[in-house]
């Protein structure tokens, strides 16, 4: 049987069944078990440390690079933990623990040592400025040893996260913060619903397998995160001027599958890539850059990039909506290779 979910219920019924099945799962953060809290900055983990105690719903002090070191040593020690950096802005924190042990000690100890960790990470401008919207996957898929997770629906947001306790491999999970479905105190202006039918029963959603959430023939729109629903929107207009858009979302980074995108640029002959990263050295650069080693000869148009601009996020709301890509960038962005 199926209900409908937020991405928020999603991810808690998740974190619920991983740590029943595994008395190895733990989750660990800041604020996520204070008894009468929020469970972390957008409620993920309410109510969790009353089932499950404060020794399994850690909570920390306000230090990402405590935090990132106490759950990487453990998942080296044996033990899956579920970590929840506050704002995914506060990754910088923990980079050198990130980049240089969690995601080279496999290599490092010709696989001797795993590191089976998760990094949940809400990312994505919310009129939060500079220091807490910013969009950061760009950076996190150009360091080897990381997998790299971008659901954007509740049901891809369960399987996935699923899936990722289960890796043996350190797992960055990035969450928008406009799909949470947050109610009361964390409800998030300008949210789109992420919600859907996710199953009652046991299911996990492999890696590196995108999905279609448009079929078109004309022009391909590869989104990840919250552009895909702007993709979409897009593709609603677009169809109402006789284009025929197909959109696909990737679900993962790190892993990406290719298969599924150069079957439909090869079918479209147009590819046209959203992201909410800046333009410079962010995900729409690296896909761009590699679509063309594979359909290049299958190309009737150059590749377009829909991005951010290569400036922090803006603190007032209409720059911040001026610097994000949206429906109607992405429609002309199409009709320019048309």
């Amino acid at each position: 049987m199926a209900r409908v979910l937020t991405i928020v219920e999603a991810l808690k019924e998740a974190i619920r069944e991983e740590m029943d099945r595994d008395p190895r799962v733990f989750c660990i953060g800041e604020d996520i078990g204070t008894p009468g809290g929020w469970g972390g900055a957008f409620t993920v983990t309410k109510g969790l440390s009353e089932k499950y105690g404060l020794d399994r719903i850690l909570d920390t002090p306000i230090s990402e690079i405590g935090l990132a070191g106490v759950a990487i040593g453990a998942a080296v020690g044996g033990l899956r933990p579920i970590a929840d950096v506050q704002y995914g802005d506060f990754l910088f924190c923990m980079m050198d623990q990130l980049a240089n042990q969690a995601a080279k000690l496999t290599y490092m100890s010709g696989g001797k040592l795993s590191v089976p960790m998760v990094m949940r990470a809400p990312m994505g401008a919310t009129t939060r400025a500079a220091q807490h919207s910013q969009s950061l996957e760009g950076l996190f898929i150009q360091i080897p040893g990381l997998k790299i997770v971008a659901p954007s629906t509740a049901y891809d947001a369960k399987g996935l996260l699923k899936t990722a306790v289960r890796d043996n491999n350190p797992v960055i999970f990035f969450e928008h913060k406009l799909l949470y479905g947050s109610k009361g105190n964390r409800a998030e202006q300008g949210a789109l619903s992420a919600s859907c039918d996710v199953p009652e029963e046991e299911y996990l959603i492999p890696f590196g397998e995108a999905v279609v959430r448009r079929e078109g023939r004309d022009v391909t729109i590869l989104g990840k995160l919250i552009t895909v629903y702007r993709a979409m929107e897009a593709a609603e207009i677009l169809a109402g001027e006789g284009i025929d858009a197909e959109v696909i979302d990737p679900r993962t980074l790190m892993p990406f599958d290719w298969d599924t995108l150069v079957k439909s640029v090869k079918k479209t002959g147009r590819l046209v890539i959203v992201d909410e990263c800046p333009a410079s050295g962010g995900w729409a650069v690296d896909i761009a850059a590699k679509a063309m080693d594979r359909v290049f000869d299958y190309l009737d148009a150059p590749i377009v990039r829909v991005t951010a601009p290569d400036t922090p996020v803006p603190f007032a709301p209409e720059m911040e909506q001026f610097y994000l890509p949206d429906a109607k960038k992405i429609v002309t962005a199409v009709k320019q290779i048309m």
